[in-house]
C-alpha cells in the first residue's frame, strides 16, 4: 500500500533493491466515480473504499494507475503483471490499455521487477 508511505518513490526503490520482486497496491484516485466527485462537488471524495476525509486519512499520496506507471519508469521497475481491481476486489477480468485501467478500476495490484 504504496499510498501510505512518507516517500513512495524510495520507497519503491528500496523494495526493487532488496528483493528480486516486489508486489505493490493502491486506491485508484483516477477512477470515474472519484473524478465525477471532484468535478461536482469540488471536494475529496469519501468512498466505501476511501472511508476519510482529507484531514483524518492513512493515505497520505494519492495516486492513479497512470501516475504509478510513470514512477515504475522513472526508477527502471519492469511491470511484470498488473491487474486493476473493481469495488469488491476482483480483478477486472480482460486486457485493456491503462487508461481504461484508469477510469475503471478502483484499485491496482502491480507485480514489479527491477
Amino acid at each position: 500500500t504504496i499510498q501510505a508511505t512518507r516517500n513512495p518513490r524510495e520507497v519503491l526503490e528500496q523494495l526493487l533493491r532488496i528483493g528480486d520482486r516486489a508486489i505493490v497496491s493502491f486506491p485508484n484516485f483516477g477512477h470515474w466515480r472519484m473524478r465525477l466527485s471532484l468535478m461536482l462537488f469540488g471536494r475529496m471524495p469519501v468512498t466505501k473504499d476511501l472511508p476519510y476525509t482529507w484531514y483524518d486519512t492513512p493515505n497520505i499520496h494519492f495516486c492513479t494507475i497512470r501516475d504509478f506507471v510513470a514512477l515504475c519508469d522513472e526508477v527502471g521497475a519492469t511491470v511484470e503483471s498488473a491487474t486493476a481491481l473493481d469495488a469488491n476486489g476482483y480483478r477486472i477480468g480482460f486486457s485493456m490499455p491503462w487508461w481504461f485501467w484508469n477510469f475503471f478500476g478502483q484499485q491496482a495490484v502491480f507485480l514489479l521487477k527491477r
